[in-house]
């Protein structure tokens, strides 16, 4: 596919519906329009047409149609959009008669956004924005994913950019045109080194922050953790308020974690139930604890349960979030186990202490999380950061190497930086160097 192609796509689900959107977009987006409706309609405004075949001229649909001239449109360049009746029949014939006209292709997942992505009406950050939004199953999810599409990381990655770039420009002029009366000799002086001090403490700030956008985005697991018949499979269903997990008296009956996914004020939730905790010889048992052990590892938080006459269980690890939740309390009487400080109490049963034990949950989330408003919400955005800050790291650490290697450390920064966007290059550095120092007078 390259970019002369026309581009069409159905924008809206497959099925019967009210109404189904075909997306057009590319050069011959407006011969294609008005191919298919006889005459162009006025930009921007939906217009009732006939749409006919350009083969035979059969009549395909009475539908709204709207046009949108580039560069003012979602990719860039011309673009069409018919609303059709959403009968697939409808639907399949429009698709049909795209697909025969010269120069239409389908177009790939994604295909629009990497048009508005090469046409400068986004970067690459505000371009996940889209998929996250798309994708956003919580109110936390959708606010964090529009911040994002609106620009928030963008921004300030392009003024640590323009700051890197400033500090390169005097480091490439210190170099290279000492001999200008305009220019500093001392590029690479006290100044400077404080001003690329400074510009690693504010990006290495954003990365210390718990992962919180990124955990947003894959949500916050909690996992259910104790001895066998402790009541963590009870207890998973009664949260999730239907049966998704085996209850047994049967020790051992949970072999496999098994997952939820709750929506508890707008944050993305997992809960995990896995098996549980005792010292056994079956092999088969015995794997699925020791892959509850690993599930326990790397939990946000451990909920560790604690039955009647039972014991808090051993989690194998030091420094996790834990909150113990003693089970089944509609049995505790005669119990030797009294309610630790701190614990919470419930009984799956009879529902008690459940919406406490939720509400606990939700704090937790919402401490680990935020509330949509991380700056870092991609592995590939830290990723990048995280060279960043290591090139800059190596040129304070250096004060005394070569001026060209401390000079080396900022253009591998600046694109660092540029990588979050997609905005690599040397053409940014060489017009603020131009511009700033009156060279070539």
């Amino acid at each position: 596919m390259t970019e002369s192609d026309t581009l069409f796509a159905p924008a809206t689900g497959f099925g019967r519906a009210a109404v189904s959107v075909i997306r057009v977009s590319g050069p011959g987006a407006r011969a294609v329009l008005a191919a298919l409706a006889g005459t162009l309609p006025p930009p921007r405004r939906l217009s009732l047409r006939t749409l006919r075949d350009p083969r035979d001229g059969t009549e395909l649909d009475r539908a709204l149609v709207a046009w949108f001239p580039g560069p003012e449109t979602y990719s860039g360049e011309d673009m069409a959009e018919l609303h059709l009746h959403g009968g697939t029949a409808v639907r399949m014939g429009v698709l049909t008669a795209l697909a025969r006209m010269p120069g239409c292709r389908a177009a790939g997942p994604g295909a629009f956004t990497r048009r508005a992505v090469l046409n400068g009406r986004m970067d690459l950050a505000e371009a996940e924005a889209v998929a996250d939004l798309i994708d956003a199953e919580t109110e936390g999810q959708r606010r964090q994913a529009l911040r994002q599409l609106d620009g928030a990381l963008s921004r300030q990655v392009a003024a640590w950019r323009e700051e890197a770039i400033d500090c390169l420009a005097a480091a490439e002029a210190a170099l290279d045109f000492a001999d200008e009366g305009d220019v500093d000799e001392a590029g690479l002086d006290a100044a400077l080194f404080g001003r690329v001090s400074g510009l690693r403490q504010a990006i290495a700030t954003a990365l210390h922050d718990g992962r919180r956008g990124e955990r947003l985005r894959e949500g916050f697991v909690v996992v259910l953790a104790g001895a066998p018949n402790a009541g963590k499979s009870t207890l998973l269903n009664a949260l999730s308020r239907r049966d998704v997990a085996i209850v047994s008296d049967v020790p051992g009956t949970t072999r496999d974690a098994i997952e939820i996914r709750l929506d508890l004020g707008g944050l993305p939730v997992f809960l995990v139930d896995t098996a549980g905790l005792r010292e056994t010889a079956e092999p088969v048992e015995a794997e699925g604890i020791r892959r509850s052990r690993a599930r326990i590892g790397t939990a946000d938080l451990v909920l560790a349960l604690v039955p009647p006459h039972g014991s808090r269980p051993d989690l194998g690890a030091a420094g996790l979030p834990v909150l113990p939740v003693h089970t089944k309390i509609d049995l505790f009487a005669g119990s030797t186990n009294a309610v630790a400080p701190g614990a919470l109490a419930v009984s799956a049963r009879t529902g008690a202490g459940l919406d406490a034990l939720l509400d606990a949950i939700q704090m937790a989330a919402e401490a680990g999380l935020g509330t949509g408003d991380a700056l870092v919400t991609r592995a590939r955005h830290r990723a990048a950061l995280e060279a960043c800050v290591a090139h800059l790291d190596r040129l304070l650490a250096g004060t005394g190497a070569l001026p060209e290697l401390a000079a080396e450390d900022l253009r591998l920064a600046v694109r660092s930086l540029g990588e979050v966007g997609g905005h690599v290059g040397v053409e940014d550095v060489l017009d603020r160097l131009f511009s700033g120092f009156c060279i070539g007078k």
